[in-house]
């Protein structure tokens, strides 16, 4: 759509098939329930809606740039959103603010549109109650405890700070977002059985399900690699003393994948570690950062 500060707002064409699927589920549910017209109401929501999602998602990168975090692109597609950030977050405060924001930002348009609702009269009316419940819903969706969903990031903070174990936390995380998955998509199974609703909400509990399955699954396969990796810091690994003639520059601050893609980028023998003022702090090799991601002590 745009490119702003660096970062690229983008729209999968899966977009429009969600686009779809919704105006037809939440025309027929506005139906005999609204003076306005169910079927331009329900495109009033969707817009809205979507409009809501690009907050949500532009809150987390106002965290993650706070952190000096790199933000590569924002996406909406089929499900919602998603941003894309470069390296993760250091300390599990950070994870935690990072991810939090989000669902707050939801619930704030969410507040914002029940405030100012009673305010206005007829279609206007009806749009801002639809889309402050469905940003109250998509707040408190995000908010549970399972990846890929951003409850499930602040659990593996909570988790990470208290065990010390970022792998741990993201494990746990990943197992809740599968069970939740499978448990989501029977229940609503049932309730289509049952006929409480139309089965074409099965349709869209099977797209969600199937993110969060897809999710959790990407982040158990790399765990415990994400939290070797975030482990790695410059400042750390460096080996004190004088940096060899020659040796290449390297932020003392650069972590994670930050720092192996800075080190990808310009291939070296050693790294003299420097401060933001030049100041060398100590000595890297590759057989340090090795051995670090290893969990090896650096002699």
């Amino acid at each position: 759509m745009w490119r702003a500060g660096g970062v690229d707002y983008l729209v999968k064409p899966s977009l429009l098939l969600m686009v779809a699927v919704l105006i037809v589920v939440f025309a027929d549910r506005f139906e005999g329930h609204t003076d306005s017209s169910p079927v331009v109401l329900a495109v009033g929501f969707v817009v809205g809606l979507y409009v809501s999602v690009l907050l949500h998602e532009i809150a987390h990168v106002v965290a993650a740039r706070r952190f000096g975090l790199r933000v590569r692109s924002v996406t909406l597609h089929l499900l919602g959103g998603e941003t894309a950030i470069e390296g993760d977050s250091r300390t599990p405060a950070q994870e935690l603010i990072t991810a939090g924001v989000g669902p707050v930002a939801s619930l704030a348009i969410g507040i914002v549109c029940r405030l100012v609702e009673p305010n206005t009269a007829g279609t206007t009316a009806d749009l801002l109650w639809t889309i402050g419940t469905v940003n109250f819903f998509v707040a408190v969706f995000n908010l549970l405890p399972a990846l890929p969903l951003d409850g499930g990031r602040v659990l593996r903070a909570i988790i990470w700070a208290t065990t010390g174990n970022e792998a741990l936390g993201i494990k746990i995380a990943a197992w809740i977002g599968r069970v939740l998955a499978v448990v989501g998509v029977i229940a609503v199974a049932v309730a289509v059985i049952d006929g409480s609703i139309p089965w074409i909400q099965l349709l869209l509990a099977g797209l969600i399900a199937a993110f969060v399955w897809i999710g959790a699954g990407h982040a158990l396969r790399h765990a415990d690699r994400s939290g070797r990796i975030n482990r790695l810091v410059a400042r750390r690994i460096a080996r004190a003393g004088a940096a060899p003639p020659g040796s290449t520059p390297l932020s003392a601050d650069l972590y994670g994948t930050l720092l192996l893609r800075e080190i990808a980028a310009r291939p070296a023998d050693t790294y003299a570690v420097t401060e933001d003022d030049g100041t060398v702090v100590g000595v890297l090799t590759l057989d340090d950062l090795d051995a670090a991601y290893r969990g090896e002590s650096v002699s």
